[in-house]
């Protein structure tokens, strides 16, 4: 696939930054999305090709079941659908943190996959997330993180010096829009 063919994408994490995180979501129930993940997603599907990379070491640790981690996820993207907004593929890490396993972020692992299997230019490409490891994901990978102050983010911001930090998904959204090179317009 030439260069001229590849498509940017943006990389989101699911919880905290679509969905409000509730810890080891095990059921829909506990799925609550905020009130702009909406609006923003389609902002950006105009313009890229949307994809979610979520670690869920609940699977790992035992206190979630990797069938509802999929039942979350397949709620997830079916609201989403309802609304519009297509997601190309959603990619779960279910290794706990000491399992040491190549998919788990900050490892590049699923942009990789993303970018053989839908043809991504993965240097036009984001991430945006509220964990360190989402924006280093995406240094990774050679695109450019955003963190986010929901979710984790907050009591996590003294770590991020290095990322552009953003209040939530919708400012985010904002800034990825403002930096579209019009050559680059899907």
């Amino acid at each position: 696939m030439e260069r001229n063919d590849l498509r940017p994408a943006v990389f989101l994490d699911r919880d905290g930054l679509l969905i409000d995180d509730r810890g080891f979501i095990g059921d829909i129930s506990d799925v609550f999305f905020y009130d702009f993940t909406f609006e923003s997603l389609k902002k950006l599907q105009n313009h890229f090709e949307l994809f979610i990379v979520t670690n869920q070491s609940g699977i790992g640790k035992g206190v979630t079941t990797a069938e509802q981690v999929k039942t979350v996820n397949d709620y997830v993207l079916r609201v989403l659908y309802d609304y519009g907004i297509i997601i190309r593929e959603l990619f779960v890490c279910p290794h706990d943190f000491g399992e040491n396993c190549g998919c788990r972020k900050p490892s590049p692992y699923f942009a990789y996959i993303a970018r053989d299997k839908y043809g991504i230019d993965l240097s036009e490409s984001y991430m945006i997330g509220d964990h360190k490891s989402d924006a280093e994901f995406a240094r990774n990978f050679g695109g450019r993180g955003i963190y986010v102050l929901t979710g984790h983010g907050e009591s996590h911001r003294d770590e991020i010096t290095e990322y552009p930090v953003k209040p939530s998904l919708k400012e985010a959204v904002e800034l990825i829009l403002s930096e579209i090179k019009p050559d680059r317009l899907l």
